[in-house]
This record gives structure tokens, sequence and C-alpha cells, in this order.
């Protein structure tokens, strides 16, 4: 770790000092002439060796047809250093949205590379440490490509994507020509799920009797967004056949007294992230039982609800629960 650390802070240093780059950029990034650095690959130093050979040996033989296909096969490699430099100039990049992920899943960040010029933009290539992404690809002429990288978890909270380098060695494979950039991205880590949690606490209020739910079928209640988990019966089609939004009926019934998710009855035992993980986990379990709960943590609320929306806001609050709390005894 100490070692991975020196050398992320030497990157960070030679990034500032060489390549300008001081931190997060806003997006759109449009790669300029004084972005883009051109370096020979291995096989372009080999081919480079190979013509200093050539040449040597046609000064030594005095060969013309020598000195002709060193000259032809140097301006070869020289015209491809401007290919290469070209494709990506003026290359527009900018972040796409990426989907939270619970912690130990892949992170999938998502990269728009513009180009705004009418000639296709030939095999390129995001590198960044710590991530997969597929194998070159191409933009076309006045088009969008839409570019996913991959980084593994292992933590809950914000994931930035951090440096990434868009490269490209077209048209030879002799110049490797890239950029480094910074794109203003995260990906929103939720804490992973105990993998066998116990069974939904019964910890509900006392109170039973008829109040407004969602699950139930006595009587109708008004109508609420449709959510795509609701039952085809309930689905309010005459507002449909309108031209109204897609809504779901809602009922009041006699049902259980609220669910209450609270920090403070985990057993003392646990440690915070451990906490977090089985909330994590009974959250997920009453969401797939449809079941309205509310989410009890120290310092914060979230009151019972129940739906897509709701599920979201309490594994956000719990991915973001900070990290260095003290469990209540």
């Amino acid at each position: 770790m100490a070692l991975k650390r020196l050398i992320d802070q030497a990157r960070a240093l030679v990034d500032r000092l060489l390549f300008r780059i001081r931190g997060i950029e806003p997006a759109p990034i449009v790669l300029g002439q004084r972005r883009i650095f051109v370096l020979p690959t291995r096989s372009g130093l080999s081919y480079m060796l190979a013509l200093l050979v050539m040449l040597i040996a046609s000064i030594n033989y005095n060969l013309s047809l020598g000195y002709a296909l060193v000259f032809l096969l140097g301006g070869v490699a020289v015209v491809s250093i401007v290919h290469a430099f070209r494709n990506l100039l003026q290359l527009s990049i900018a972040p796409g949205r990426a989907e939270p992920v619970f912690a130990g899943d892949s992170a999938h960040f998502r990269l728009l590379v513009t180009n705004d010029r009418k000639r296709r933009r030939p095999a390129l290539r995001f590198v960044a440490s710590d991530t997969t992404s597929p194998e070159s690809f191409d933009v076309a002429p006045l088009d969008t490509h839409e570019h996913t990288l991959q980084r593994p978890t292992s933590r809950r909270g914000w994931l930035a994507l951090g440096r990434v380098v868009l490269q490209t060695t077209y048209p030879l494979g002799l110049i490797r020509a890239w950029s480094i950039l910074m794109p203003d991205t995260r990906c929103l880590v939720y804490p992973a799920p105990e993998l066998a949690p116990p069974p939904l606490p019964a910890n509900a209020s006392a109170g039973l009797g008829r109040r407004q739910g969602e699950t139930g079928d006595d009587d109708f209640a008004g109508l609420r967004t449709h959510d795509l988990a609701d039952s085809p019966r309930h689905v309010a089609w005459k507002v449909v056949a309108r031209d109204g939004p897609m809504l779901t009926k809602r009922f009041s019934g006699l049902e259980g007294s609220e669910l209450v998710l609270d920090w403070a009855t985990l057993p003392t035992s646990l440690d915070v992230e451990r906490r977090l993980s089985r909330l994590c986990a009974w959250v997920l379990a009453a969401d797939s039982q449809r079941r309205p709960f509310s989410l009890l943590l120290p310092g914060s609320r979230i009151g019972a609800s129940s739906g897509s929306q709701h599920v979201q806001a309490c594994l956000t609050r719990l991915a973001l629960y900070r990290e260095n709390a003290n469990a209540p005894e």
C-alpha cells in the first residue's frame, strides 16, 4: 500500500509538471495540440534500429538503392507521427452516468467520445489503472461513441474514475499518441448486502387497523406513480387510454403495522460495516416483499414508504453513512 501510494503521488506530480493536469476537469474535455503527446512504441524503436542498420550498410557499401529505401521508410515513419497526432486532435470527451453498484461488484463508468470532424477516428483506446475495458474502438465522422470502463469496488461510498489515458497507435503501430484526462465522474457504491441475513425484524409499531397502503385490495384510495413491479391489474388503464401518464391504483386495506429497520436494535457485536451490510440486506428483502418500511440511523431517519425511489434513498443513506461512526450501545 505504501509503495502504491508513493507511485500515485509521483504520477500526480508528473501530471502536474509535465502534462499540466491539475485535478478534476469539467466537461467537455477537448484535446488541443498542447494536450497530445507522441513517442515511438516498442515496434517503432525496433523499426528505427532496423533503419539505422540499413543506413550504415548503405554507407559502407555505397548502395544508392539502399539510401532510397532507408529514406522512403523513414518518411513513412514521419508521416505516421502526423496521422497518430491528428487521430486524437480535437476529440471531445464527456462523462456519462455511472449507475450505483454494491461493494464487490464492478462499477461501470461511461465516457462519451465525440468526433466533430468529417473523417473517422480509428483504433482509439482508453487505459486507466485498476480498470478493464474492451479493445480499441472507432468513432465515425460527426458521431459520438459511448465507451464503458469497468473498475472493481471494495468499499462503500463515492468512487471516482480518476486518471484516464486516451491513446492510439494508428496507423502502423510505430507511434503512440496519448492524452491524459481527469473526467469529472464518480459512481456511488452501496454496502455489500449480508449473504445470509436473519429474517426481517418483528419490531413493528403496535397499532393495527385500517390505513392507506399500497398492497391492500379493499377500497380505492387514489393514484400513484407506476412502478415496474406493480401488477397490471392495478394500472389505471382509463387514464392511459386518455393519453395520460402510467399510474397505479392505490387501495386501503387491513395491513400489518409498520416495519422499522433500526440501527439501535442490531447486536452490539457487529461493527459499523457489518451493521450497514445487514441493513442493506433487510432493505432489499423488504422491497422484494413489497412491504413499506422506515430506516433509522444515528442522527437521521427515512420515513415509512415503499417503491424503487424509497429503496434508492435508503441505500444511498447507507452508502454515505460516516465510516468512522461509533455504533451505539
